[in-house]
């Protein structure tokens, strides 16, 4: 048999072959049996050919979840990758807690964080560290009573980015830290305004605290703190107020840390305008006060000051509050049951102690001008209920909260820096030197 031959029979082998695969051998029909099988059998190729490619098609179109769901034939939950501590939904955070978002490998491409609590929604600072896999805060606190929100989006070796989305809450403190103060804002104060801040509870990180307030004046003018002992912080300038200027007290205490357990909680600014220059020098010798705006003499009016036993206090004070009629109990103020007038008209305090300038119906007109009669206050003449057109009545109105008084020639001792505002009776560089961050 010649090679073309035995080509020529393989072939009509293979074809017979070829026949009985598809159910029929040549010159013969198939029966029906056999037609039936041979057409399950092409039917269950052609459903896993199918199959085949429809898996292939589905890869195909999750060619960019791929990347971000899968590593390999495993898949991946959104986000694994990114590490943010606290964890997603915690509360109850502490302010000094650990804050990080961080991969364990690949890099951050870029981390979002916000703060929402008192002050509104708010971006935190903070920054990748250079090996791009770990991002922190700037602060080196949280704030308490607050909600974070964290978006952090990252990427792998290979390119592939994920994302993720956190929040969590901290913790209200339980001792909290609070300034109080006065007047509040918006008002138009007097040229010698102090401003004073009282604390609910000691400072013992006084620095931080001091920090924490800032106190400015347009036009600009240099400022300094004095703290009174632990819980007392005043600002002044050098010398009185210029009229017109506008003193902003930005109080940025939420989250700073006064003591062992006491957080701040307070983020607030007020402004005060500054109004006309008024000082009114009382002469406790010659029963006299001299009313000067802007140094030009306005009124001369007569007064009693205190007598021998309980004489006025010497010094510059200022008026901390303005009252068209207040209770005076000398029991309040350790003088027992001596005085106790319910309605004293046009009362203005000038001392925590107790030292007021106010309006006197009850005692004779001829005290005024003559005698120092009072427990320390200065009087004014004045009528029962309190008229407008009284020496008494006149000053009131004319006068406003931060105003000046000033006391000479009494017997008394100088008011203390800290009874009320009497911080102007201190020297400047010894004011200076009472601020912990010098």
């Amino acid at each position: 048999m010649t090679a073309h031959q035995q080509n020529r029979a393989g072939d009509r082998a293979r074809s017979r072959e070829d026949g009985r695969e598809r159910g029929r051998v040549p010159g013969r029909l198939p029966d029906r049996a056999g037609g039936r099988a041979a057409g399950r059998a092409a039917r269950r190729v052609r459903v896993v050919l199918a199959a085949a490619a429809g898996l292939a098609g589905a890869a195909a179109l999750a060619g960019c979840g791929d990347a971000e769901g899968f590593v390999g034939s495993k898949p991946r939950s959104p986000g694994v990758a990114i590490r943010v501590v606290p964890h997603d939904g915690a509360h109850g955070v502490r302010a000094d807690g650990r804050f990080e978002v961080r991969v364990p490998e690949g890099r951050l491409e870029r981390v979002e964080v916000s703060r929402t609590g008192g002050a509104g929604r708010q971006p935190v600072a903070g920054r990748i560290a250079p090996d791009g896999m770990t991002w922190r805060p700037a602060a080196r606190r949280l704030q308490p009573g607050a909600r974070y929100t964290v978006d952090a989006v990252a990427l792998d070796g290979a390119g592939r980015r994920s994302a993720r989305h956190t929040t969590f809450t901290t913790s209200v403190p339980v001792r909290r830290f609070t300034a109080r103060f006065s007047p509040q804002g918006d008002a138009t104060v007097g040229t010698g305004l102090i401003v004073s801040l009282v604390f609910n509870r000691p400072v013992a990180d006084r620095a931080a605290v001091e920090r924490a307030v800032r106190v400015s004046a347009r036009p600009a003018v240099g400022i300094a703190a004095h703290w009174f002992g632990h819980r007392r912080l005043d600002f002044r300038p050098r010398a009185r107020w210029r009229p017109g200027t506008v003193i902003t007290v930005d109080l940025r205490l939420r989250g700073v840390k006064a003591g062992p357990g006491a957080y701040g909680t307070q983020r607030r600014t007020v402004r005060y305008r500054v109004g006309r220059d008024q000082v009114s020098t009382i002469d406790a010798a010659r029963h006299t006060m001299t009313v000067r705006q802007g140094g030009r003499v306005v009124a001369v009016l007569p007064v009693t000051a205190g007598d021998d036993a309980n004489p006025t206090y010497n010094g510059r004070m200022v008026i901390l509050e303005r009252h068209s009629v207040t209770r005076m109990d000398g029991d309040t103020v350790g003088f027992g049951a001596e005085y106790d007038i319910p309605d004293v008209p046009h009362a203005m305090r000038l001392t925590r102690s107790g030292t007021f300038l106010h309006g006197n119906y009850w005692a004779p007109p001829e005290v005024f001008g003559g005698l120092n009669t009072s427990h320390g206050c200065v009087g004014l003449k004045d009528i029962k209920g309190g008229g407008p057109h009284t020496p008494a009545g006149w000053f009131f109105g004319h006068s406003i909260v931060g105003d000046t008084v000033v006391v000479e020639h009494s017997p008394e001792r100088t008011v203390a820096p800290d009874n009320g505002l009497g911080g102007w009776n201190m020297p400047w560089e010894l004011w200076r030197a009472g601020s912990a961050r010098r």
